[in-house]
């Protein structure tokens, strides 16, 4: 029976979430989806509840009079109907129960939360480079988890304690009503009392909670930026630094938890001072009415037990209440983040890429981050299939920009980027990312098995083939003696958060397995020998050329000596091509490229490295040619 509750809503639905409106409500709602039938259900149930509840004690002031007026021989007799629906009330409302907790707990408690997690992180997975340069990692993810649970307990709140609650009042007033009409006043004036303090202190309540919820999320996130990055914290000796700059947004987040606290004794003194009166004036109100004759020994009992059990409700409601308006505050701080429409979008007609040649034109590209001005302004360029280039220039002249919007991290201002005829802006994203492969200078290895970060670029692949695309990157030998405090190895041993665990060059070695098992047409490398020892850079150097082999490459370097035999390159100032051409071409004009040349301090190719192209082209299938045609370092070419 629990396995079929829990089986009704599904927590990980295949439909690509849409981006939820910005409106409270709006959001709610559409946060509900694939959950309403069971919240209803949930509702109907516990409104019968709070209706039974009431009705026990309208009936128990009908057996207190009983008790006075009936011969004990004659109860049955006289009050058989009264009584069999008191039978029925009782073993009714276990039913009824059964079935609220089973909806509630079992369909929704746990899936309800899951299904929103699951669907805001595929939201937030969607989201471009741009929205994650602007925030903290550990920020997004407070959000997320937060916030679900914060619109789950909104719903449960007003659906099944607020219904209770409501339903509970007005069969109660109808029951005290029945007693007396002057027995109400009690309780109106309990209500409107009841409902001018919850309108003083509930919306206040609100906006502090609001305010803690965007104090945690900062607090979270400084915390989880310090983790992430332990090693540049360790390296400066900065642990207290960091412990200041967390502690700091501890205070701002006491400060709101101190401001809530104030008005939650407020609130708690005001609503106990407000059910004292009300349990006094009711039982005043009631034994007066029974001097009189106008009701029953029954009516004593009963409307004095309602004020007492009031009075505890009212705490509860009370708590729950203010508890309502805290995840209120949590959700209007996620609804930012969450509601945000992703920047980089797939069109509705979105074919996918196709790739027969690896031809590559940026045509009157321009360009700029956010509000900034333009960095790149009518930029053309044409790679030619199978063609190798390298982009040259200082930093912040655009290399890395051009490999970006080549990616489509981000959309065009203006002018478009074909490859091999196609507007990269009407194919679908994951297609033209699967044909792009890229190794980058900073590597980030993701916490799992070295397996799984090399099957990365290539789920489907088996066994033999990563094991080939590890020995090609020379990563074999160091992977095979990797452990971790779990007792996996070799392939099995976990990297760490970022790949931690691993040396600057061993990350990359991994890359470029990755890379290298991924094997697609178009390749991009940015520094991506830059952590390696000339020992291995060497033997790299060679199965990267060999992998460059019938593809279209696009290569970025500081240090020139790694591109230098490139069929072109690319030298950029300020977002503008200002050269091209071979390396002895770009050294003969004396420009900004022969400039670069001479300021450099580490190696670099031969001079005859246009004469010994054909070698390297046979990617040397020999590193010890390639690495023949490096010489010592020098400062000056």
């Amino acid at each position: 029976m629990f396995a079929y509750f829990e089986r009704l809503v599904d927590p990980y639905p295949d439909t690509r979430p849409a981006t939820p409106p910005t409106s409270f409500l709006g959001f709610i709602w559409a946060c509900s989806e694939g959950t309403r039938p069971f919240v209803l259900a949930m509702t109907v149930c516990t409104a019968l509840i709070g209706a039974f509840e009431a009705l026990l004690f309208g009936m128990l002031g009908r057996v207190v009079d009983w008790l006075g007026a009936v011969q004990p021989a004659q109860l049955w007799t006289e009050a058989r109907g009264e009584l069999l629906m008191l039978l029925a009330v009782i073993v009714a409302s276990p039913l009824v129960v059964g079935l609220q907790t089973l909806l509630k707990h079992q369909a929704l408690a746990g899936n309800f939360p899951m299904r929103l997690r699951w669907n805001f992180h595929r939201l937030m997975l969607g989201q471009s480079m741009a929205f994650y340069s602007d925030e903290f990692a550990g920020r997004v993810a407070a959000k997320v988890m937060q916030s679900s649970l914060a619109v789950r307990d909104v719903v449960f709140i007003v659906t099944d304690i607020l219904v209770f609650v409501t339903i509970y009042f007005v069969t109660m007033a109808f029951l005290v009503g029945g007693f007396h009409p002057v027995m109400l006043l009690p309780f109106a004036g309990w209500l409107v009392s009841y409902g001018l303090a919850v309108r003083f202190f509930v919306p206040r309540l609100a906006g502090v909670a609001k305010n803690q919820a965007d104090a945690r999320s900062l607090m979270t996130g400084r915390i989880t930026d310090a983790y992430t990055n332990i090693t540049t914290v360790k390296l400066f000796s900065h642990a207290q630094r960091e412990a200041g700059y967390a502690r700091s947004a501890m205070q701002e987040f006491m400060q709101t938890v101190h401001a809530q606290m104030r008005l939650v004794s407020g609130f708690e003194v005001g609503i106990h001072s407000l059910s004292m009166m009300f349990i006094l004036s009711t039982t005043a109100a009631a034994l007066w009415l029974w001097t009189q004759g106008l009701v029953g020994i029954g009516a004593v009992a009963a409307a004095t037990a309602m004020a007492l059990r009031l009075n505890g409700m009212s705490h509860w409601v009370m708590w729950e209440v203010a508890s309502l308006f805290e995840h209120i505050g949590t959700v209007q701080d996620g609804l930012a983040t969450l509601t945000k429409p992703n920047a980089v979008l797939d069109r509705a007609d979105a074919q996918p890429l196709a790739v027969p040649r690896g031809e590559i034109r940026f045509e009157a590209v321009d360009f700029g981050y956010g509000r900034s001005p333009s960095l790149l302004q009518g930029l053309d360029l044409h790679i030619r299939p199978g063609e190798k280039i390298g982009l040259v220039g200082r930093s912040g002249a655009g290399k890395s920009t051009i490999v970006n919007l080549l990616l489509r991290f981000h959309d065009l201002r203006g002018g478009r980027i074909l490859i091999d005829g196609q507007d990269i802006a009407g194919v679908t994203q994951d297609s033209l990312r699967a044909h792009i492969g890229m190794v980058t200078q900073d590597t980030s290895l993701l916490h799992r098995s070295v397996r799984d970060n090399i099957l990365y670029g290539r789920p489907d692949a088996g066994d033999a083939d990563m094991v080939s695309a590890a020995q090609r990157a020379q990563a074999d030998e160091f992977i095979a003696t990797l452990a971790d405090p779990k007792g996996r190895s070799g392939y099995d041993a976990h990297v760490g958060e970022r790949g931690v665990k691993l040396s600057g060059g061993q990350r990359q070695r991994i890359a470029i397995a990755r890379v290298m098992l991924k094997d697609a047409p178009i390749l991009l490398l940015d520094e991506a020998t830059s952590a390696l020892d000339s020992e291995v850079e060497a033997a790299i150097q060679a199965t990267l050329y060999q992998l460059m082999e019938g593809k279209t490459v696009v290569a970025i370097a500081h240090r020139l000596s790694t591109i230098a035999a490139m069929d072109r390159l690319i030298v950029l100032d300020k977002g503008q091509i200002v050269e091209e051409g071979s390396h002895h071409e770009l050294l003969a004009r004396g420009g900004i490229y022969a400039r670069l040349w001479a300021h450099q301090s580490g190696g670099f190719l031969a001079p005859d490295v246009d004469d010994d192209k054909d070698a390297i082209d046979a990617a040397a299938a020999t590193p010890a040619a390639l690495a023949a045609l490096h010489v010592a370092p020098t400062a000056s070419a």
